[in-house]
């Protein structure tokens, strides 16, 4: 059978398959890459260092007709680092646009938190809105564009936290924790082989097209009325919490913007496609609401004296909304 002739999500596993022979452990982190990358957003990575991050994006890059580039993100980095900058011509007496790392397809902004924020705002807007403003001009970025962003929970001096407004741009807020035994296991011998011989190139290669015709099938995936109600429903319990238990309502601050509706409607279809269904069960929307809201939920002063996260609360919206 050709690829051709082989359906677009099943390609979509066997390449998800692919990637995880070679990042061992981290089949939450590979699965959500995917799934941003077939919903059109972004998402921020949240782990201790050295556990594929990097890896996993560069292999992710091989499979996908596209170019890769890693930006890291220091404190003396300028906005002109990323977006690029008019460079006088002497030869011409004109200024030229010298393109920066922002213009490839998919992008790894390793330790985000560490560049200052006028940086930060220059990736987001090209996050938000496709294009990049230099001067004068403004610059349409490539269809397929995607933003993987590090940060690392274990040092927080010297950086520069991303507010909430800009936090809300990313899909997705993953969170990864060192691999087990086994997987520990595993990665050794992998490194031990792949250092006796070339690595392995990923098998799977997807072109644009691909991924765009797999974008159209993913939006026309069907969606019931009842679980669009479901999922609304567990938005609006984020906002107006003392609908459904005033101790929730005292734990939190603001709830979720229509952001992340939208996030949480396209996650929730992408996650359905992935799996290999032609239709989206609340299941889905329960399997993507952590990392869709995660980011996005801010505790009360109250919740957080008690150690409590936004998964915990995460977790009590699911037990008190019904499914419907």
């Amino acid at each position: 059978m050709h690829a051709s002739d082989t359906p677009l999500a099943t390609r979509f596993q066997t390449l998800q398959t692919d990637i995880n022979r070679h990042i061992i452990g981290q089949p939450h982190l590979t699965q959500r890459m995917l799934i941003a990358l077939l919903a059109e957003g972004h998402l921020l990575v949240e782990g201790p260092p050295g556990l594929a991050k990097t890896k996993a994006i560069k292999v992710l890059a091989q499979s996908i007709e596209g170019s890769f580039h890693r930006i890291q993100f220091t404190p003396d980095l300028l906005p002109a680092d990323i977006t690029g900058t008019e460079v006088y011509r002497p030869e011409t007496g004109v200024f030229e646009f010298q393109s920066g790392p922002i213009f490839h397809n998919l992008i790894l902004a390793d330790e985000i938190n560490r560049a200052p924020a006028k940086v930060q705002s220059a990736l987001l807007e090209a996050m938000a809105e496709g294009q990049v403003s230099v001067g004068k001009r403004t610059l349409q970025l490539d269809p397929l564009f995607m933003v993987m962003a590090t940060q690392n929970p274990l040092e927080q001096e010297g950086t520069y936290p991303l507010p909430e407004a800009q936090l809300d741009r990313f899909m997705l807020h993953v969170k990864i924790d060192y691999p087990s035994a086994e997987s520990e296991y595993q990665i050794l011998e992998l490194v031990e082989n792949e250092a006796r011989h070339s690595a392995a190139a990923p098998q799977e290669h997807l072109s644009q097209a691909d991924l765009f015709a797999a974008r159209e099938q993913i939006l026309n995936l069907h969606m019931a009325d009842a679980v669009k109600t479901y999922l609304v429903e567990l938005v609006m319990a984020t906002r107006n919490p003392q609908a459904y238990q005033r101790e929730l309502a005292d734990k939190i601050a603001y709830g979720v913007s229509p952001r992340a509706t939208l996030a949480l409607s396209r996650g929730a279809r992408a996650h359905a496609w992935l799996q290999g269904k032609d239709f989206v069960s609340p299941d889905d929307v329960q399997a993507m609401v952590h990392d869709v809201f995660r980011h996005r939920l801010l505790l009360s002063f109250e919740a957080e004296a008690e150690g409590l996260h936004a998964d915990d609360l995460v977790d009590e919206i699911l037990r008190l909304v019904p499914v419907v």
